[in-house]
């Protein structure tokens, strides 16, 4: 069975917020590809909007959206995700993640793009005292 650690990333305040997604909500998200939008339900978010915006997989491997698939593959990168350059110019062979969703990833990270009616911090503070 899959299992994701969803990091929820709130604009409005700039807040982040992480639960755990399993089961049927998390097979949901399988393929899905960075920048997907879709339903705040999976992650227990009713009326929410959320947006992809990365993610790792179970090595702490990026993802990265200019890279098609599921694998992980080695790139040669000059900057952006996965690898900061020190000096101008350079670059570097480097290992990262595709932008599809799959088995392998472990953490997903998320944007609220459009809000529900209930505040995000109620929804959360009632997962902690449970």
């Amino acid at each position: 069975m899959v299992e994701f650690k969803a990091v929820i990333a709130d604009v409005k305040n700039g807040k982040t917020y992480q639960t755990v997604v399993s089961g049927q909500h998390a097979n949901r998200l399988m393929g899905m590809k960075i920048h997907d939008e879709f339903d705040g339900l999976f992650v227990s978010l009713p009326g929410y909007k959320l947006k992809i915006t990365g993610g790792s997989d179970k090595d702490g491997f990026p993802m990265r959206r200019d890279l098609p698939g599921q694998q992980r593959k080695k790139i040669v990168m000059s900057g952006g995700v996965g690898f900061h350059p020190v000096n101008e110019g350079q670059r570097r062979r480097k290992y990262v993640r595709g932008n599809t969703i799959s088995a392998d990833i472990v953490q997903i990270n998320l944007k609220v793009t459009s809000y529900g009616p209930r505040p995000i911090e109620e929804q959360f503070k009632q997962e902690e005292s449970e």
